[in-house]
């Protein structure tokens, strides 16, 4: 199958430009919804698109979907910024939301979110931003925020320290490491990290998780993958780690900007949405711990009894449920099922 792609720049709520990449079959015209998938946290929205296999945009293509990759400005295809879920809730997902149908005429879409992306965007459905949103599959992470110790242990003690001398960490310097504190971390990962030879991918763990690795399991990607993962990583600020300790340590999202569009607990009262939700999550995820959609699917089923969804899948962690080389016959079925739906 071909596929024909283009970038659609947009404008967030307060001024900053990102853009859509729009993706189709380039010999049939799609037949379903517009799908927006929103990527996690100093990714870009190539990181759905593993090389060498089938991909979640692929799937979803040949589904008869109408594809939509939302940079939004956590992606490191931007200049590197301070950005927080709060940002990204009330000026990023929600405009998103609306250049796609202003570009396609329709009246709503469904949406595939991962990880920051799916803490972010679930806030926007909550607060109510995003009403046109009709079905939303949620990997890894939601409302709830449940995470191994050692993460807790590094996001209330090692992150203000690191913050004291950076505002960025960036996996990023497994392959370039252009200061001092960037050396010096990646010398520390070097020597407390055996579980592979790719510095990247024992970056992307330490600065992400518990595991060894932390966001896949290495027997679930090919090795063009795991060599691809090499230019995928970026900056993340390390504001968005001090808002997701306040996050865990509550339980669930919190806002901390102050915004009077958004809830400050987002557990607090009922959600303003109406979307049906399939929750998604690897039993063997060491960056949140499938707890936290377990959570999640309660808190909403309990509020609309038989409604949304979860699906915990076995062999799977956390990124690899999009890139793992099997992922096209083990997670993609099921989640173009609940999209069907």
């Amino acid at each position: 199958m071909s596929l024909i792609e283009r970038i659609v720049p947009f404008t967030a709520g307060d001024g900053m430009g990102l853009n859509l990449i729009n993706v189709r079959s380039a010999e049939t015209p799609p037949t379903r919804d517009p799908v927006i998938l929103v990527h996690g946290a100093g990714v870009r929205a190539n990181i759905f698109r593993a090389p060498g296999q089938t991909t979640i945009v692929d799937a979803l293509v040949e589904a008869g979907y109408d594809v939509w990759l939302e940079n939004w400005r956590a992606s490191i295809d931007f200049q590197p910024n301070p950005w927080t879920l709060d940002q990204a809730a009330l000026h990023d997902h929600p405009y998103a939301v609306r250049k796609i149908l202003e570009e396609t005429g329709r009246d709503s879409l469904k949406a595939v979110i991962h990880c920051q992306g799916s803490t972010s965007f679930m806030m926007s459905a909550i607060a109510g931003l995003v009403p046109q949103v009709t079905t939303i599959v949620s990997n890894a992470v939601s409302l709830h925020t449940v995470i191994p110790k050692w993460s807790a242990f590094k996001l209330d003690f090692v992150v203000p320290m690191v913050k004291l001398l950076t505002p960025y960490v960036n996996p990023h310097w497994g392959v370039d490491a252009p200061s001092l504190i960037a050396k010096a971390m990646t010398l520390l990962v070097r020597l407390t990290h055996h579980e592979c030879n790719n510095t990247v991918c024992k970056m992307v763990s330490f600065t992400y998780g518990a595991g060894f690795p932390a966001l896949w399991r290495h027997e679930n990607l090919t090795e063009s993958t795991h060599e691809w993962i090499k230019g995928e990583f970026g900056n993340v600020p390390l504001c968005f780690f001090l808002q997701m300790a306040r996050c865990v340590r509550r339980g669930n999202l919190i806002a901390i900007g102050g915004f009077p569009q958004l809830p400050t607990d987002f557990a607090a009262s009922p959600p303003k949405t109406q979307a049906r939700i399939a929750f998604f999550s690897g039993e063997k995820n060491l960056c949140f711990l499938p707890e936290s959609q377990r959570k999640s699917w309660r808190y909403f089923d309990q509020l609309h009894p038989g409604f949304h969804t979860l699906h915990v899948l076995p062999e799977y962690s956390h990124l690899d449920i999009f890139m793992g080389k099997n992922a096209a016959k083990d997670v993609f079925p099921l989640m173009i099922t609940e999209l069907s739906k």
